[in-house]
Formats: C-alpha cells, structure tokens, sequence
C-alpha cells in the first residue's frame, strides 16, 4: 500500500512548500524531491496564482509528477487558467473565461512571472490539461472543493475521466451553458467539484473578497452534517459574519454525512491552528498564499482522519508539526 502526503493549496508560495517537503523527510533530485520509500505526495491544486515563486511552485510539483513521486489534481485556479487562454468555439473572439480586467488582475501574477503567451506558459497549460480534477485513491479521495459522487459520475459519463486528457472538447462541455442560460450538467459538475458548493445571498446582500471584488453567492460547507443552525455551514470571510444575521436554514439545502473513504479538500481558506473538519474530512487551505501555514496530511491507510496526522510550515524553512485541537 502507498502512503500519501497531501498537500494543500500552495499559490506561489515555494519557500513554504520547500519546508513542508523537508520537513516530511522527502529529498531534494534535480528539479524536484524523492519520496520517503512508500509514500507519494498529493497536491490538491491552486499551484498558482498570488504568490511570489510560482514558476518555483510549478517546476517541483510537475517534476515530481513526472518522476512518480507525486500525484496533482486541478484547483479552480489551474482550470480559470485554461479556460483564460482557450477561444470559446461559441464565440471564436473570445475566451473560455473572459479576459475582463477583474479576471486578469486574480491571474495578473501568475502571467508577469511566466509571461503571457511564452513558451514555458504554454507549456504549462498544457500540462494542466493532462491533470484529473479529483482522485479516489483506494481508502482516500482527493478533491479541490468538495467530493460529490454524482458530479464525480457526471463528468467520467462525458468523458473526462483521470486517464483522459482535457481536450478543447471536454472543455467546451465543462464550460457550456444551455439555451436558456442554465449550466450545463458537466459545467455544474465541474464547478461544484473544484470550487465547492455555493448558493445564492439574499437580495441586497454580497461578500467582497480579498481583491474587493463583491460576490452574490456564499460557499457552503456541505460535508458538516451535525450542523443544526446556518451559520455553522457558511463559510464566509472573516469579519464578514454579520452577513449571516438572521438567514434561515435555505430551503432545499439538504447537508448528509460522507460515506466511505475519507476525504481531502482545499479551497476554503481557514484560518487559525490547523485542525480535522472529521474523522471523515480535512481541508488543507489554511491561507497559505497569506501569513497562513501550508498543510499537509500524512495518509498511512486510516479510515478515521485524526489531528494528530497533520504537519505544517508557517514560514519558509521554519515548521510546527502536530496540530492539536485543543489548542
């Protein structure tokens, strides 16, 4: 059996992930790092964007793909990226994701380090294409936003399966709207997959997010089932609570435990002393590309996740290792 390293959304930030790798015995080989005999790292996504040493970032985790000592699914970010440079057959002017000013200031870091249209960013777009947008591991399931079966169906249904390759027409299925404006089943699975579940504000109000951007739908954390009131499920950023003053439970929002293998996710942006949603759930995304620290889980076969499991780095080359949740 393999032992997985899972790694949460890195954004640029090498020095942290340089850290946590040590700091998890793996060694330094040419571009990347070896494995500890029997493990494998898992990165969860979001390699890009925000931080500081992106191309960094993108050198160790596709060098340790390529040399069998790790694995990489899509974040929403690798995906945006893409679709920012893919021309929608619907309308051949432009693109997948729009290139409006506000798409391009969230990817703006991401091309100046690179260089929009080079060699090296079309490589690794190309590269992004050949990665899965979740993986059941055998005991583990590795998603960006939140595990869901039936979207999981969905999209291995229409073709876009680990093994597969995104191609122009997976693309264009994953980005498609129908005729009166709805999603399409592959769009709705894509993006529930890769950026969780969300579901719309009431009339009036939004969230701003950390470029100021205004937001009319709020992130649900869908996998805590022992919640009984609202606010224990809406994730919404820090100091921004009093958006949820007096909202009811939403009519149809119907939260179930997870069923079989545990599940890892990133995305959220957590703050604070890194801990386990459940013994069936960890998010990794503690605000890394921020002050925050990079996480990582330490998978040796458990069925039941446990805090004890969890390693970190708070800065480059510094690290706290054991999260306690008591703390």
């Amino acid at each position: 059996m393999i032992a997985y390293d899972i790694i949460g959304d890195i954004h640029g930030q090498a020095g942290k992930l340089e850290g946590l790798l040590r700091l998890m015995d793996y060694e330094p080989l040419e571009r990347g790092y070896r494995a500890p005999a029997g493990r494998q790292a898992v990165f969860l996504g979001d390699l890009i964007d925000r931080g500081p040493a992106q191309l960094r970032v993108l050198e160790i985790a596709r060098a340790m793909v390529e040399s069998g000592d790790a694995l990489c699914i899509l974040g929403n970010h690798e995906i945006n990226a893409i679709g920012y440079v893919t021309h929608a057959p619907w309308a051949p002017q432009d693109f997948f994701r729009p290139n409006t000013e506000r798409n391009r200031l969230q990817h703006i870091e991401f091309l100046d380090q690179i260089g929009d249209g080079s060699k090296a960013h079309k490589s690794a777009i190309a590269w992004f294409r050949t990665l899965p947008v979740c993986l059941d591991l055998g005991g583990i399931r590795v998603v960006h936003g939140c595990w869901d079966d039936e979207a999981v169906d969905t999209l291995h249904a229409g073709g876009w399966v680990p093994e597969v390759d995104l191609n122009d027409d997976l693309l264009a299925e994953i980005y498609r709207k129908e005729a009166d404006g709805s999603e399409s089943p592959m769009m709705k699975a894509r993006k529930l997959l890769s950026c969780g579940l969300e579901i719309p504000l009431p009339d009036g109000k939004a969230i701003e997010d950390k470029a100021g951007h205004k937001h009319k739908d709020m992130r649900i954390a869908n996998w805590r089932h022992w919640a009984k009131e609202f606010h224990e499920v809406a994730l919404v950023p820090k100091g921004q609570e009093e958006l949820l003053r007096g909202m009811e439970w939403p009519a149809g929002l119907v939260i179930s435990a997870i069923e079989g293998s545990p599940v890892c996710v990133g995305h959220h942006w957590f703050n604070g002393h890194p801990t386990i949603e459940s013994p069936k759930l960890a998010c990794l995304d503690w605000s890394a590309a921020r002050e925050g620290p990079l996480v990582a889980y330490r998978w040796d076969g458990e069925q039941a996740l446990s805090d004890d499991k969890l390693v970190w780095v708070d800065k480059p080359n510094r690290s706290a290792s054991v999260a306690v949740a008591s703390e």
